[in-house]
């Protein structure tokens, strides 16, 4: 093998004697460059959009969320939040309840997802940094206040600026009363804000404070959908979801930031090797490029293998001498597609050579750069070469011993 890699070395920048060969060579290293640069590529930018919405629901979703196992709310009493608070990873417990209610405003109407907070939730995910009209404001000692969604807010032409305007909740009254009862409750709240964070929040929830929305369901005081925990700084999230599960037990279902979003993370995930597989097909067709190349090298070398041959070289080493010609020829390619790779992220990265057309939330195409990602690109560009340099190997193999002079 020693001797293979020797010679498969030398062949692999040594002139040929047709300056058409050196050219094929180098289209082909070209070729798995370019593959190689874009298989990464392909995965950074995948990865700098998770990394961006991923980064957006934290905004909304906080990193442990405790929901009921059954049902859809649970009474919550002070010795459980005391309990839940001594976790040692444990920073802040907030209590939300929601339900689905139905909205009006000033003959605007639609339905939406009306959620109770307390005065920790905006410490649970920052979603007072996200409001970009009004203030992020739920009650003061005479009003209800709302906090509402950037879509809603345009479905429903909300005007955060009129203090004098009011909003109308409607929601279906538990109790059952006579017949000329109203089948719901109805209640004002002023709207006091817009927040805006992604799509799927935007267009459902309104925000207000936790003693109206549990006024406005009938429910007593410490009934709640949810517990959301944000956790301490550098602390291992899963490690905490762990204690809070051993802690509550079976009754409730506890989720982290990933499974609170997991089929849209499974879907951008499918994406991303989506992506990755079309990208390898391109390379799999520059691949002929590197089959071209070495077959000319093979031509080119007939004499030489001859000679080899006529020395005592078996069949065994000059197929390893070819294959790991092609290989050689692989992994140049790959080094330098992998550096092409890195400068263009770079450039991407500080300074934005791809830009994205206004009314997006970023003026640039998102990408981030993984580690784990190197391995996998590597592994496919180093099989692909070792596939492409087979038939090569093989005719050189049929090269015999003693060549006749022509």
């Amino acid at each position: 093998m020693k001797f293979s890699f020797r010679i498969a070395r030398r062949y692999l920048f040594a002139k040929r004697s047709t300056n058409a060969i050196n050219i094929i060579t180098g289209i082909s290293v070209l070729g798995v460059s370019i593959g190689t640069a874009a298989l990464i590529l392909v995965l950074s930018v995948f990865n700098g959009f998770e990394d961006l919405l991923a980064g957006l629901f934290g905004y909304f979703n906080p990193e442990v969320k405790i929901m009921p196992a059954k049902g859809k709310t649970f009474a919550v009493d002070s010795l459980q939040l005391t309990r839940l608070k001594a976790i040692p990873g444990v920073l802040y417990v907030s209590e939300t309840l929601e339900e689905i209610a139905f909205f009006e405003y000033e003959g605007s109407q639609d339905f939406g997802v009306l959620k109770g907070v307390d005065s920790l939730f905006h410490k649970i995910n920052g979603i007072d940094s996200t409001v970009q009209e009004g203030q992020y404001l739920l009650e003061t000692a005479e009003r209800n206040y709302a906090v509402v969604g950037a879509g809603l807010r345009n479905k429903l032409s909300i005007n955060v600026l009129n203090p004098l305007a009011t909003m109308t909740v409607y929601m279906p009254s538990i109790q059952q009363g006579g017949v000329l009862d109203k089948p719901f409750k109805s209640r004002l709240m002023y709207p006091a804000g817009t927040f805006a964070i992604q799509q799927d929040f935007d267009n459902q929830y309104i925000l207000s404070n936790l003693s109206f929305v549990q006024d406005l369901l009938d429910v007593p005081p410490g009934t709640v959908s949810s517990l959301e925990i944000k956790c301490r700084p550098d602390v291992n999230i899963n490690r905490v979801k762990t204690q809070v599960s051993t802690l509550l037990g079976s009754d409730f279902t506890i989720k982290n930031r990933y499974e609170q979003n997991e089929a849209f993370f499974k879907v951008m995930q499918l994406e991303k090797w989506m992506g990755y597989a079309i990208t390898t097909l391109m390379l799999i067709l520059m691949a002929f490029n590197t089959i071209g190349a070495l077959w000319m090298i093979v031509l080119d070398k007939q004499k030489d293998i001859s000679i080899l041959k006529s020395m005592g070289a078996d069949d065994r080493t000059i197929h390893q001498i070819f294959l790991l010609e092609g290989l050689l020829l692989t992994i140049l390619g790959l080094l330098i597609g992998m550096g092409l790779a890195i400068v263009l992220y770079l450039l991407q990265k500080y300074l934005g050579i791809i830009r994205i057309p206004e009314g997006f939330l970023v003026e640039t195409y998102p990408i981030a750069m993984r580690i784990t990602d190197f391995l996998p690109v590597a592994l496919t560009v180093l099989g692909i070469g070792l596939l492409a340099s087979l038939a090569p190997a093989r005719r050189a193999v049929q090269v015999p011993a003693f060549l006749r002079e022509e």
